[in-house]
């Protein structure tokens, strides 16, 4: 008679062995420098002028911008649509003019957030010898004002 061993074998599996890896991931960002003026317009008003007055006419205005933090900005501006050269000018609905100027600013600075605003104070003259002579009426001018990081 013939007899049979049956041999069982089962083998036990071990758990698998993982490796982690790992990869860094580099954030970056580059904030522009940017400046723009809170004030949308602003008004030097002389006032009337009386020609028989020996005083100068003074006023004042004020712009309000702001520029992104520690970024370098320059102010700069046209002179004023009526200018002839250098000389500012305000100009009648004729062809009359008056002379006029606006004191140095500081035309440079560092900005200090968009939150903090900056002002800019302007201290215009117009002497005595540019109105005295002057024809009566209305005058004007339009000064455009550039802020530039």
């Amino acid at each position: 008679m013939r007899s049979w061993i049956v041999f069982s074998a089962s083998v036990l599996a071990a758990p698998a062995a993982f490796a982690a890896g790992s990869s860094p991931l580099n954030v970056a960002v580059n904030v522009v420098g940017n400046c723009r003026f809170n004030t949308a317009s602003a008004t030097m008003n002389f006032g009337v002028l009386d020609p028989a007055n020996a005083t100068n006419a003074t006023a004042t205005a004020a712009l309000q911008f702001w520029c992104t933090k520690n970024a370098a900005y320059t102010i700069t501006d046209n002179r004023g649509a009526n200018r002839s050269g250098a000389q500012r000018r305000m100009r009648d609905a004729g062809s009359n003019f008056i002379n006029y100027s606006i004191a140095p600013y500081a035309a440079s600075g560092t900005g200090t957030g968009k939150a903090t605003a900056i002002t800019l104070n302007l201290n215009g003259t117009i002497n005595n010898a540019d109105y005295v002579n002057a024809a009566a009426g209305a005058y004007a001018d339009v000064v455009t004002f550039t802020v530039n990081p």
